[in-house]
């Protein structure tokens, strides 16, 4: 573990190098935030020849860490996991089952949902902190010069992406990210982007349309897989329910091509 500065306070980070100087990716979190299985995939980059690093985005706010405490997160999830998924946009039934829930869990569980799924989510801020890990990495005499890109997942695949729009990274991937928002963000990515969705991801296939508009109007070098019968999370080999190995193992491989090609010299 290591601490780079943020905007404010320090932000917390593992850190995973490589046995000489090389490109760097900073791996960016699911809304679990900072576990071992991020931890995993940056040793898996490591071990690739890049160094790693893996931000916990929470840490950069006392709120935020309180609020996505992984026992909180588990609670909210659990939840939603639990709702018929064509009901999970329907706010009446959402607010409905959530009054079934004990007092204490659901004060937790309703405020952390206002904050993922309610817009309240400070994705720039939490997008300048990630701007910092790209000026920390850069001070680093392990990490080749202009060579950093992002890559993440869910919740850190939209920060990967909104990161790219800042114009300061080499190499972008989405793993069943959002898109930017608003999608006119779109015109200060400087660098190619790589998006990997799950075919039964209907939330967030949903408005990949837009988001290649946006690709092709502002001409950008992107490039999309999506992977048939695969859902939302399919990269993570700790969710069983979720984890399709094939489609991990393929996207694992292009995503490593795609970096070989962006960040190699």
């Amino acid at each position: 573990m290591t601490e780079f500065p943020g905007t404010g306070r320090g932000v917390r980070a593992y850190v995973a190098k490589p046995g000489r100087p090389g490109p760097a990716v900073i791996v960016i979190h699911e809304i679990w935030g900072l576990n071992d299985h991020i931890k995993d995939v940056a040793n898996r980059f490591a071990a690739e020849g890049y160094v790693a690093l893996a931000p916990d985005l929470y840490s950069s706010s006392a709120e935020l860490s309180e609020l996505f405490a992984p026992d909180n997160v588990v609670r909210a999830m659990g939840f939603m996991q639990k709702l018929p998924p064509e009901k999970r946009g329907d706010a009446a039934f959402v607010q409905e089952r959530m009054g079934e829930l004990p007092e204490g869990e659901r004060g937790v569980v309703q405020r952390l949902l206002g904050v993922m799924l309610g817009g309240k989510m400070p994705v720039a801020q939490l997008t300048s902190e990630l701007e910092k890990a790209v000026e920390y990495l850069g001070r680093q005499t392990y990490v080749l010069p202009g060579r950093v890109g992002s890559v993440g997942f869910c919740f850190g695949g939209g920060m990967s992406a909104s990161l790219a729009c800042r114009g300061k990274t080499a190499a972008c991937v989405i793993f069943y990210g959002a898109n930017p928002s608003p999608l006119e963000l779109v015109e200060g990515i400087r660098c190619p982007v790589l998006g990997i969705y799950g075919g039964d991801d209907m939330r967030i296939d949903a408005d990949l349309d837009k988001l290649t508009a946006a690709m092709i109007r502002y001409r950008k070098d992107f490039e999309m897989k999506i992977y048939p019968g695969a859902p939302h999370a399919f990269f993570n080999d700790t969710n069983r329910a979720t984890y399709r190995a094939d489609a991990a193992r393929d996207a694992w491989e292009r995503t490593k091509g795609f970096f070989a090609r962006t960040l190699s010299a």
